[in-house]
Parts: structure tokens; sequence; C-alpha cells
């Protein structure tokens, strides 16, 4: 919803001498940010930069890799995007139905 109510906002800070900002109450509240959460940056080829909270756990460089990756082809083919099939959407929800989560919860190292 506060992302919602921000979409169209133009929000700026200011660098000091020393290359610090304070990150504007705005995006605070949509990113969720609080004292010591660190902010991840991703640079996109069309100079383009998004924010996002980095997660508290350590971050997995395959990973990280493979997600800048489908970043890039998307954005230099957005022609190629398609439409999830909406059967397989309807699939997905009866797997998960009933099914309590929280996606902000880290993964457990368990095999429970």
């Amino acid at each position: 919803m506060v992302i919602e109510m921000l979409a169209d906002q133009g929000l700026e800070s200011k660098l000091t001498d020393r290359y610090q900002t304070t990150v504007p109450e705005g995006v605070r509240k949509a990113l969720k940010l609080g004292k010591r959460d660190r902010i991840h940056y991703t640079i996109r080829s069309s100079g383009e930069v998004v924010l996002t909270k980095a997660s508290s756990s350590a971050a997995d460089p395959v990973l990280g890799d493979f997600l800048s990756f489908l970043a890039k082809d998307m954005s230099q083919h957005p022609e190629k995007l398609q439409a999830v099939n909406a059967g397989l959407v309807e699939r997905i929800k009866s797997l998960v139905e009933g099914v309590e989560f929280d996606l902000d919860e880290p993964l457990s190292d368990d095999d429970e």
C-alpha cells in the first residue's frame, strides 16, 4: 500500500562532501528499512539504479550473478517476456492453499 501511494512521487536526497546521504522517509517506508539495515543497489544497463533492502543472510554469489543475468536479458529483450499461463497460476495456488508462510522469514537449514 505504501509503495502504491509513493509510486509517482519524486523523492530526492543530497550528497554530503563525504558522499553520504539520508534515505528519504518515503523510500525507508516502501523498503521497510530500519536502522542499521543494508541497502542493495542494482545498476541496470539503461543507467537506472534500483534500491532494494539487502538480505540479512550472506548473499549467494551464484544466485546473484544469475539474477543479474536475468535482469540484463529482460531489459535487453523485453519482447521475449511472456505472461505466466493462468493454468500454471491456478496449479501453484492449489499447491500452497492453506499453507502459512512468511516471505520475509529466512530459510532454515533444517530438514524439517
